[in-house]
């Protein structure tokens, strides 16, 4: 006689995994904090460098920002249609996109189209990875899991600081160029760890429910 009996997941296993699920969607949150900081450290050198006027500096600076606003604006658009997870995939690989070209830009207008490109991912994850860990997360740990992506945020901006004084002590050629460099990393390693997160089931949920009333 088969037993049909499953052995089911310890709970604590569970939970392990969903708080996993969460630390990985809120290291959005400390890619938000770096970038929006790291330029405090470059703007300086970014104007010498090429002689910026002082509007062309400001524009330069700022224009992440201008990526931001839109990115919050829009971002939930794809993460509705395309799924939470391929949204956040693609909010990792502007933040790998816009370090890799901020830091090797040759000139201040290729900089600030990958700048404002990383504004877009930081725009879009402020709505999408807090949708993502709540839709996963346990209603009594719901708040809980959902504030580390605020707390990645500030953890983000004291590391881009900290970042900023090390390689400014350091003093090497073209110092701002490993400024925002440095961000290729933690941008790349989130990337990775997106690949392997699963897709909401709320999303999947939803996503089926209009398949259906299409047949």
């Amino acid at each position: 006689m088969l037993d049909y009996r499953l052995d089911p997941i310890p709970m604590a296993s569970q939970h392990a995994y969903v708080r996993f699920l969460s630390i990985t969607a809120a290291l959005g949150g400390f890619l938000f904090g770096f970038d929006t900081a790291v330029i405090s450290g470059a703007e300086r050198e970014i104007q010498l460098v090429w002689q910026l006027d002082d509007w062309t500096h400001g524009l330069a600076v700022a224009i992440a920002l201008y990526g931001t606003v839109l990115g919050a604006l829009f971002g939930g658009i794809p993460a509705d249609l395309l799924g939470r997870k391929k949204a956040l995939l693609a909010i990792g690989l502007l933040y790998l996109l816009s370090a890799t070209g901020s830091a090797f830009a040759p000139e201040v207008y290729s900089f600030m189209f990958f700048r404002f490109l990383g504004g877009l991912g930081v725009g879009a994850s402020s709505v999408v990875a807090p949708m993502y860990i709540a839709e996963i997360a346990p209603a009594r740990q719901r708040g809980q899991l959902v504030a580390m992506y605020q707390f990645n945020i500030v953890l983000g901006i004291l590391v881009a600081y900290f970042s900023n004084y090390l390689i400014g002590t350091a003093a090497p050629p073209s110092a701002w160029r490993w400024m925002l460099g440095v961000e290729i990393l933690p941008a790349f390693f989130y990337t990775l760890l997106m690949v392997r997160i699963p897709e909401s089931p709320r999303w999947l949920l939803a996503s089926a429910r209009t398949s259906l009333r299409h047949v």
